[in-house]
């Protein structure tokens, strides 16, 4: 084992055959090799930064039927919301305020956000906040709606892959959507200039060790600027809610691994790795992760973006506890950086 470890710290690339053996041998103690030696690479990109997004949740409405999901438009038990224009510019302020100078807007695939409405509101955030870089979350589209937004000014994208098995992707969602449509989506991002960030849920139903070795070689081969990657938590009014969740340890080790697989990835700990456990964003980071969403989304509606069962969304998971983050941060020897945080080989326009 410890011969293949090295090949993968020199390499920064496995085989199959390799990744399926290195998961099969997981152990606390594999696991704290890993972790050390993934931190040790973080360091020598990154050192102790930590880059900070401000989230903004900005609408749970949702077209898309995904098993996993709290927010499947089948969910008839979800108090459903939008932010306004105005909710959303203000929220950006306040992270702007708060010295945030990069924003991830966030939603499901809402009909009534149209192509033109978002590309508006991307416009006018950028022109209000033109040094603050903007993350889309927001689903699948036309390459030419991707085209779109990023004239507009978007400069990343987060849509996660969710996994890289076509069998186990059919398990996790409807026939409408497909794997091939996901992964066209993604290749169009990339290719239109994009910061491009995939990923994938952590023992989510149907996952075994052939499905994680295929999301791995997916994220060796696309090689996105950011990877997502967060334990599996049920949520009760989904068709999934009564499964198990995924593990802690498990996603830990995943992190290690995809920071030695991709050394310059921008990598969260994300809020899932929180709700899971007290310590999980700094366990997360301690494991090669760089990145963290502290909620800039009002309060009120923070409770209905309700993705799983539980989800985080006050304490150091809030924006407006920015200090609170950064005192856990310090306590673990990390260092917030505020600014835009691109990915270290991303050239801007």
């Amino acid at each position: 084992m410890d011969q293949l470890i090295e090949k993968l710290v020199q390499t920064h690339c496995l085989n199959g055959a390799e990744l399926s053996e290195l998961l099969n041998a997981h152990t606390p103690e594999l696991q704290e090799k890993l972790a050390l030696k993934a931190l040790s690479l973080r360091q020598r990109h990154y050192g102790d930064r930590v880059c900070i997004r401000g989230l903004i949740e900005f609408t749970n409405y949702c077209k898309n039927d995904c098993y996993y999901c709290g927010i499947r438009c089948s969910n008839r038990k979800v108090q459903r919301y939008r932010l306004t224009e105005k909710e959303i510019l203000d929220a950006c302020h306040t992270g702007h305020e708060l010295g945030i100078h990069s924003f991830v807007l966030q939603g499901g695939e809402d009909p009534l956000y149209t192509k033109e409405r978002l590309a508006d509101l991307i416009y006018k955030i950028k022109t209000h906040y033109p040094d603050c870089a903007l993350t889309l979350s927001v689903g699948e589209h036309s390459r030419q709606v991707y085209t779109l937004w990023k004239e507009a000014g978007a400069d990343r994208y987060l849509l996660r892959h969710e996994t890289a098995d076509v069998q186990h992707y059919c398990r996790l969602h409807p026939k409408q959507q497909s794997f091939q449509n996901r992964l066209r989506c993604l290749r169009d991002l990339k290719d239109l200039g994009y910061q491009v960030g995939c990923g994938f849920m952590v023992g989510s139903p149907g996952q075994g060790t052939a499905q994680l070795v295929q999301d791995l070689l997916f994220l060796q081969e696309f090689q996105p600027h950011m990877v997502g990657v967060g334990p599996f938590i049920p949520q009760k009014d989904t068709p999934f809610g009564g499964c198990a969740g995924g593990s802690v340890d498990q996603t830990l080790f995943l992190l290690s691994i995809i920071r030695l697989l991709l050394p310059e990835v921008l990598l969260p700990a994300t809020t899932a790795l929180g709700t899971l456990h007290p310590q999980g964003r700094e366990l997360g980071l301690l494991a090669g992760a760089n990145v963290c969403m502290p909620n800039l989304s009002p309060g009120a509606v923070r409770k209905n973006y309700a993705l799983y069962d539980n989800k985080l969304s006050d304490g150091p998971e809030a924006a407006e506890s920015l200090g609170a983050l950064k005192r856990r941060l310090q306590d673990i020897h990390c260092v917030p950086d505020l600014s835009r945080g691109d990915h270290l080989n991303f050239v801007r326009n």
